[in-house]
C-alpha cells in the first residue's frame, strides 16, 4: 500500500489548508482512509478518517476541518480552515480496516503509513 500525503506548508492563525492523500490500487482494500499527526514533543493523535461506514474527527479539529474522499481518484482530502497553531504538527496519510483505528491510542496499531507532510501555523 502507497499513500502519498501532500498540501502542507506555512499558514497565518485563521488561515486554511488543504492536505491531500492519495492512495494506490492496493489500498482499496483497506476501506479507511485519514490522518495522524505528530506535534512537537508530544506523541501522535488520530485527527480525521473517512470509510464507506463512517467519518472520524478528533474532538479538537471538529467544525474547522472537514474530510472527503474522491472515489474516482482514490485521494481523500482534508480541508483545515480556522487554522491555531496548535494544529502546528507533521500530518501523516494512514489506512485501515475501519476509522476506529483513528481514535485514540489504536492507531498504534496502524500499519499503512504514508510519509508526512508539515503544517505550520504561525505568524
Amino acid at each position: 500500500v502507497q499513500l502519498q500525503a501532500s498540501g502542507g506548508g506555512l499558514v497565518q492563525p485563521g488561515g486554511s489548508l488543504r492536505l491531500s492523500c492519495t492512495a494506490s490500487e492496493s489500498a482499496a482494500h483497506y476501506d479507511a482512509i485519514g490522518w495522524i499527526r505528530q506535534s512537537p514533543g508530544k506523541e501522535r493523535e488520530g485527527v480525521s478518517c473517512i470509510s464507506s461506514r463512517s467519518t472520524f474527527y478528533a474532538d479538537s479539529v471538529k467544525g474547522r476541518f472537514t474530510i472527503s474522499k474522491d472515489n474516482s481518484m482514490n485521494i481523500v482530502h482534508l480541508q483545515m480552515n480556522d487554522l491555531q497553531p496548535e494544529d502546528t504538527a507533521v500530518y501523516y496519510c494512514a489506512a485501515d480496516v475501519r476509522c476506529t483505528y483513528f481514535s485514540g491510542d489504536y492507531w498504534k496499531l496502524i500499519n499503512n503509513w504514508g510519509k508526512g507532510t508539515q503544517v505550520t501555523v504561525s505568524s
